[in-house]
């Protein structure tokens, strides 16, 4: 006998669901039609809706309620401390505009894109043409720095052979690089199985002379593995939101010297400062693909400026070492979490500037992996034909960004991820940190290939 399935459609599987329908209908609970005034998101997890007469019976009862209120009890947790806000003193300064009432709003990408739809033609090429002349002026501080430690290449060999490598290649190089780029600059030394150099900070007692790492962003905790094994790292923080499978950790703890702790916990959320075995003691903070805002995030967290209960300014932690972040994703960032809202408001760009160019950078990662992608092609000659074709393109933008030629979308992608990973640098420097902007691995490896490292003033 024939087990019925529902009969809704999934063109990306190419198949019906596999569901079985509710009793009189052809559909499951999933894509049976439902009247959309009775139901509403679930306050405590927007991912799903309730009905609207079951709203109170199910806020007590919603799978995810235990956790939230699991991982607000814990001591670091400070609802927002590393938010940022749309409305900061010195913005307003800056730009004259209140924007406090909108510094809860999550901007998405269908909202950006329609915000660009919306503009007007010179609008359009008057942003266009701010972002080809700030990228022409400043592409010198960006520079390639693809590194593979012989640490590095060693683990590798004996991980192949005992058929231990729980990654592809492509991460391999990335990782690798990344614990290149901390030894380089002088933030890691000494990785040929010797103790790294000290990180000195005044004060400090004799017992950490190996500064801790904090991977922000862990997920499964592959790339502190890497750097744990390689650099006899005694102190290992991992900061995840998630619950992760197959993780590293069972790999790290069979190092009987390592001290490992998870954090589940939202950056947004973490005051390192109230981390109680991690005071006093120095740390580098690491991230690989922190997506979007967890970039802006991870900074505001390591290198906090003002306490939201207080509004005091203070400095950063004493203990703070260095970092090195692989930023992704920038068409996630949010105004609200940048950094750096003033280096955008100094190029005469505005927030919906922002947004757009945002969106823009979605384009750098859409085109071929397997080859190495543009970076140089200039839209200003697109710009001439436009203004050239006139009534051409009097309907708006979205039939000018259809008829761009893809290179030239890939390019543009890429200078604006550099525009807004330049204003995160301009931040770490204007702290007064020794700070650079790197590609650390080719295109062909991965298209989100910019790393920050920047370490303080006080690290050798």
């Amino acid at each position: 006998m024939e087990t019925k399935r529902c009969k809704f459609w999934l063109p990306n599987k190419n198949r019906f669901c596999a569901n079985s329908p509710l009793n009189g209908s052809l559909f499951c609970g999933n894509h049976n039609s439902r009247s959309q005034g009775q139901w509403i998101q679930c306050p405590i997890d927007p991912s799903h809706s309730v009905l609207e007469q079951n709203l109170n019976w199910h806020v007590k009862r919603c799978p995810l309620l235990k956790q939230v209120q699991s991982l607000s009890l814990q001591p670091f947790y400070q609802k927002g401390i590393n938010a940022g806000s749309d409305g900061e003193q010195q913005e307003e300064e800056t730009s004259g505009v209140d924007d406090s009432s909108l510094s809860t709003m999550t901007v998405s990408s269908e909202m950006k894109r329609n915000a660009l739809h919306r503009m007007s033609l010179p609008e359009f090429c008057n942003l266009i043409e701010k972002i080809e002349s700030f990228h022409e002026s400043l592409s010198k501080d960006i520079q390639d720095s693809f590194q593979m430690p012989e640490v590095c290449s060693l683990w590798i060999k004996s991980r192949v052979e005992e058929r231990k490598l729980p990654f592809q290649e492509k991460h391999i190089m990335q990782q690798a690089s990344i614990l290149g780029n901390l030894e380089n600059f002088g933030v890691l030394k000494n990785s040929l199985g010797r103790k790294p150099s000290k990180v000195p900070v005044e004060g400090e007692e004799d017992e950490y002379d190996v500064p801790a790492v904090i991977e922000f962003g862990a997920g499964r905790g592959y790339l502190t593995q890497m750097l744990a094994d390689c650099c006899g790292i005694k102190r290992v923080f991992l900061v995840e939101r998630k619950a992760y499978k197959l993780k590293a950790d069972r790999s790290l703890r069979q190092n009987e010297s390592l001290m490992l702790e998870r954090l589940r916990i939202d950056i947004e959320d973490l005051d390192l400062n109230a981390v109680e075995s991690l005071q006093g003691v120095p740390f580098l903070a690491i991230g690989k693909h922190l997506c979007g805002a967890a970039t802006d995030l991870t900074l505001r967290c390591c290198l906090p400026e003002y306490r939201k209960d207080s509004g005091e300014q203070y400095t950063a932690n004493n203990n703070f070492g260095g970092l090195a972040i692989a930023t992704c994703c920038h068409h996630l960032c949010q105004w609200k979490h940048y950094t750096n809202k003033r280096f955008f408001l100094d190029l005469g760009m505005t927030k919906e500037d922002f947004h757009a160019i945002t969106w823009f950078t979605s384009w750098a990662v859409d085109a071929n992996h397997g080859s190495d992608l543009p970076d140089t092609a200039d839209c200003r000659l697109h710009l001439q034909s436009i203004k050239e074709q006139g009534d051409g393109y009097a309907n708006g933008v979205e039939k000018i960004l259809c008829d761009m030629e893809a290179a030239k979308r890939a390019a543009l992608g890429f200078k604006c991820k550099w525009i807004i990973d330049m204003g995160r640098l301009m931040w770490l420097k204007e702290r007064g940190l020794d700070a650079k902007l790197v590609r650390y691995v080719p295109p062909s490896i991965s298209p989100e290939n910019h790393l920050l490292i920047a370490r303080s003033s006080n690290c050798l």
